[in-house]
């Protein structure tokens, strides 16, 4: 436990999973890092919550499918009774995904993928990305009070050292926290938006496409997946499909578009916020808006310094209203943000930015 003994400092983590393999898996996976301490395993959801109880770890990783009590209704008896941060694992289906969206908004942290196959060594390879959530998870304030809605105040005016280019693109990425913040801010924006918003959500493969279906259903403004060679037209939300990469480009003067490729593919993360506001900036310089939000790494740190550079906007969200102060963080301390901002501030930017004016 955190106390003056050998174990001081040490990341204590309760593992919940009805698979044999996967619990042993899972705990070798944690255990890899000598910063964390798996301090017990469940096999079901009832377990999992009188251990979590009785041994209040640091943090909780939630199977989506178990007996007795499956992983949603455990996750919400955890943040009724002994809130903690919780990692749900979920299985690569679109159920799996619809499930995990249902968690994120009933309290988890994040969560990770993990093979249909339990006879296949796949599952290693979410060891890193396992091992920096539950670190990023213990270093959040917990158990997080919900967070009173601050009036919305007119945003500052912008500043007037140099001439603002209405953005002809919006840019926005974002990692861990991401889902929840996004459905905080799209259904604030209105349909007739006078521009197209191109987003990198960090996911999975097969988490993009019921993710944009849930935002469209959410939102007055339209959101799909992104396609290859889709035309960027105003009003519409295009979602970065997990497993490649979207670039932009204009395909005329006046049209915007989108390209999905395999390249690069030596990046962590595919897709890369990076990658398509590095394209933004190179192919609409300063009417360029980009949109630095909630996660984990400094993925768009470049992509925002070029956007800057080419005199577009840019806007990060602040630390108060991120799940992880990651990303707004590197860009924040490069210097690179026009404006700081909370999250529920986010929409006026982008409206303010374009100057919107709500149709009679």
């Amino acid at each position: 436990m955190k106390d003056g003994s050998d174990n001081a400092g040490i990341i204590r983590v309760l593992v919940a999973d009805d698979s044999a393999f996967m619990r042993t898996a899972l705990t070798r996976m944690v255990e890899s890092d000598p910063c964390l301490k798996v301090v017990d395993t469940a096999q079901n959801g009832i377990e999992a919550l009188e251990k979590a109880a009785k041994l209040q770890p640091d943090v909780v990783t939630l199977d989506i499918e178990m007996p007795r009590l499956n992983g949603l209704e455990t996750l919400k008896r955890i943040m009724q009774e002994t809130p903690r941060p919780v990692i749900m694992i979920s299985s690569l289906t679109q159920e799996g995904a619809e499930i995990t969206f249902e968690a994120l908004d009933n309290g988890a942290f994040d969560y990770l993928p993990k093979t249909q196959s339990y006879a296949s060594l796949d599952i290693v390879k979410i060891r890193d990305d396992l091992v920096a959530k539950i670190k990023s998870a213990a270093e959040t304030r917990w158990p997080r009070t919900r967070r009173v809605t601050r009036p919305v105040l007119p945003p500052s005016p912008a500043p007037r050292e140099s001439c603002q280019l209405q953005p002809a693109l919006i840019c926005i990425g974002t990692s861990t926290g991401g889902p929840k913040a996004l459905q905080q801010i799209l259904p604030r924006l209105p349909a007739d938006l006078s521009v197209g918003i191109v987003i990198v959500q960090h996911m999975p493969a097969g988490f993009t496409a019921p993710f944009a279906r849930r935002l469209d259903n959410l939102c007055a403004i339209k959101v799909r997946e992104a396609a290859a060679e889709d035309n960027i037209v105003p009003g519409t939300v295009y979602i970065a499909p997990a497993g490649w990469q979207m670039t932009v480009f204009r395909r005329s003067v006046s049209q915007p578009a989108i390209r999905i490729s395999n390249t690069p593919e030596n990046l962590l993360h595919i897709p890369s916020v990076d990658v398509m506001m590095l394209s933004a900036a190179e192919a609409f310089q300063g009417s360029t808006m980009g949109v630095i939000m909630t996660g984990m790494g400094a993925d768009g740190a470049q992509g925002m310094q070029a956007i800057a550079r080419a005199g577009g906007l840019t806007v990060g969200q602040d630390e108060a209203t991120c799940a992880v102060y990651g990303m707004p963080r590197a860009c924040a301390e490069m210097g690179i943000l026009r404006r700081v901002v909370p999250l529920e501030q986010i929409p006026q930017q982008i409206i303010q930015a374009t100057n919107y004016r709500r149709r009679s």
